[in-house]
C-alpha cells in the first residue's frame, strides 16, 4: 500500500474525521451529486432511449432498464479520463490547503446550481445540456474562489478545449446525420427501413429493429463512459475537498511500482541528457521532481492535508515533465526510450487520476434510476417535437450511430460532450436529409437553442451567486 489507511468507519469511504456542522454538509453533498445524476437520467440517458421506443424496436419497459444496464458498462469500462478532464476546471489543489468549509461551499454552489437548471429545462421537457450546465457551474465556483482566495483560479485553457468539444460536437453531429442518411437513402434504397411506424402495432422487420438496439445500447454505453464521467469527477470532488489525505492520491498504488516508475523515468534522463544540451533546463527540472518526489515517498505517510497536497504536485510535476520532453519535437531520445516514459507516466497518472470502484456505481445506479423514473417528457421532444413528422427507421437509426461514434470519440480524447445535443442534431440532420428544412419543428429547435445559449451564463451565475452566499457563513 502507499499509504496506510486508518480503520474503516462508513462503508467504501473508511474513517472520516470532521466535526458535526461539517459531516453533516459532507453528507449532503454526497447525497446532492447522487441527486444531480439522477436528473441527469431524465436529460441524457432518456436521449439514448428515445429513437428506440419511437420506432416501436423495443417497449419502454424493455428499453429503458436495458438502457441503464450499459450505462453502467459505460462507467465501468470507460476509464476515468473525462472525470479528470472535468475536476482540472476547479482550482483542487489550492483547494485542498484550506479549511474544509471552503470546499463545502464550493461543491455545495456547483451541485445546487446544476441541479436547479437541470430540473426547470426537464419540467419544461427541453433537452438541456447537463454537461454545459455543471460546466458552467465549475466555472463560476471557481470564480467565486478567485474573488476571496485568489491563486489560479479557473483553468481557462482547459475550459477552452472542453468548450470547443461542446460547441463543435452538435455541428459534427448534424453534418455526418446528413451524410449519412443521404447515403442510405441513395445507396440502400429499402423501403422498409425508411418506413414510418404508424399505430402501437406497427413495429420493425426483425434485421432493422436489431439494427436500432443495437445503436440504442452504442449510445447508452458511449453516454455512461462521457457522461457518467462527469458524475464521477463531480463525488471525486466532493471527496478530495472534504477528505484529501484519502482521496488526494491513490492508496492502492503499491509505493514500489511509483519507485519503478520514477527510476525508469531518471534512467531515461541519464540515457538521453547528452545527446540533448538544448533540453538541460527541462532535464534538470524533471531530474529535481523525481528526486523530491522519491524521497517524499521513502518512509514517510500522509496524515495532513498539506502533505496529501505535496504529494499530489509531485506527481503531477513529474508527468508533466515527462509530457514536455515528449512533445518537443526538437528533443531526440533513443529507440524505445519514449515508449518507457510512455509506460512510467501512465503508472504515475494512476495515483493523482482514479475513481475507486465505489463512486463509479453510485453515479451508474443514480443515472439508470433517473433515466427509469423521468425518462417520457425529453423523450416525448427528441421523439416527436424535432422533425414534423414521426422518426423513420432509417431517422432513428442514423441518429444514433452519429451519436454513440462523436461521443466514443470524444471519450477516447478525454473531452465531454453533450449527448442531448449530439443526438438532437442528429435527429435534425436526418430530418433534413429526408426532406429539408421544412422537415424541422422551428419552435422546438428555437427552444433548444435558446436553453443551449442560457445554458452556460446562467449556470455560472448561478454558481457564483451560491458561493458568494454560502460563503457568508464560514
Amino acid at each position: 500500500m502507499l499509504f496506510p489507511l486508518d480503520a474503516v468507519v462508513f462503508p467504501f469511504i473508511g474513517e472520516v474525521n470532521l466535526s458535526g456542522s461539517i459531516l453533516v454538509v459532507f453528507l449532503v453533498c454526497i447525497l446532492a451529486v447522487i441527486c444531480f445524476e439522477f436528473v441527469n437520467g431524465f436529460h441524457d440517458t432518456a436521449n439514448a432511449v428515445a429513437t428506440v421506443i419511437y420506432t416501436k424496436a423495443l417497449k419502454p419497459v424493455i428499453a429503458v432498464p436495458w438502457s441503464g444496464f450499459w450505462n453502467f458498462m459505460g462507467v465501468l469500462l470507460g476509464g476515468v479520463s473525462v472525470a479528470m478532464g472535468i475536476l482540472k476546471l476547479v482550482p483542487l489543489n489550492e483547494l485542498m490547503l484550506l479549511p474544509v468549509e471552503v470546499g463545502a461551499c464550493m461543491v455545495l454552489a456547483v451541485l445546487l446550481a446544476s441541479i436547479v437548471w437541470n430540473l426547470g429545462t426537464w419540467y419544461l421537457g427541453i433537452p438541456c445540456s447537463s454537461s454545459h450546465t455543471m460546466i458552467g457551474a465549475m466555472i463560476g465556483a471557481s470564480l467565486g474562489f478567485t474573488w476571496y482566495y485568489g491563486g489560479r483560479g479557473v483553468n481557462w485553457h482547459q475550459a477552452e478545449e472542453i468548450g470547443l468539444s461542446l460547441v463543435l460536437s452538435p455541428l459534427i453531429g448534424f453534418g455526418l446525420a446528413v451524410l449519412l442518411m443521404m447515403f442510405l437513402k441513395h445507396i440502400v434504397k429499402s423501403k422498409q427501413l425508411f418506413h414510418i411506424p404508424r399505430g402501437e402495432n406497427d413495429r420493425p422487420p426483425i434485421l432493422i429493429r436489431l439494427l436500432l438496439i443495437t445503436t440504442c445500447t452504442l449510445v447508452s454505453f458511449f453516454h455512461g463512459s462521457n457522461d457518467g464521467q462527469k458524475g464521477v469527477g463531480l463525488l471525486m470532488l466532493i471527496m478530495i475537498a472534504f477528505l484529501p489525505v484519502k482521496f488526494a492520491v491513490n492508496h492502492s498504488v503499491p509505493e514500489a511500482k511509483i519507485l519503478a516508475s520514477l527510476n525508469q523515468t531518471e534512467a531515461v534522463l541519464n540515457r538521453n541528457s547528452a545527446d540533448n544540451p538544448g533540453g538541460s533546463r527541462v532535464f534538470l527540472s524533471l531530474d529535481s521532481a523525481i528526486g523530491e518526489t522519491r524521497a517524499e515517498l521513502n518512509g514517510k505517510h500522509i496524515t495532513e492535508n498539506h502533505e496529501a497536497y505535496k504529494f499530489r504536485q509531485l506527481i503531477q510535476k513529474v508527468n508533466s515533465g515527462i509530457e514536455a520532453i515528449k512533445t518537443n519535437k526538437d528533443f531526440k531520445l533513443r529507440h524505445g526510450d519514449e515508449a518507457i516514459l510512455s509506460d512510467a507516466s501512465l503508472e504515475l497518472g494512476k495515483v493523482t487520476d482514479f475513481a475507486p470502484i465505489w463512486v463509479i456505481a453510485t453515479i451508474s445506479v443514480s443515472l439508470g434510476l433517473g433515466t427509469m423514473i423521468g425518462w417520457k417528457r425529453i423523450v416525448v421532444t427528441i421523439g416527436e417535437k424535432i422533425g414534423n413528422e414521426h422518426l423513420s427507421y432509417a431517422q432513428g437509426a442514423t441518429a444514433e450511430i452519429v451519436a454513440a461514434t462523436t461521443i466514443g470519440l470524444s471519450t477516447g480524447f478525454g473531452l465531454p460532450v453533450s449527448t442531448t445535443h449530439v443526438l438532437s442534431s442528429g435527429i435534425a440532420g436526418a430530418m433534413v436529409a429526408s426532406g429539408g428544412t421544412k422537415n424541422l419543428n422551428n419552435g422546438t429547435l428555437k427552444n433548444i437553442a435558446i436553453a443551449w445559449v442560457l445554458t452556460l451564463p446562467v449556470a455560472i451565475v448561478l454558481a457564483l451567486g451560491l458561493f458568494m452566499f454560502f460563503h457568508l457563513f464560514i
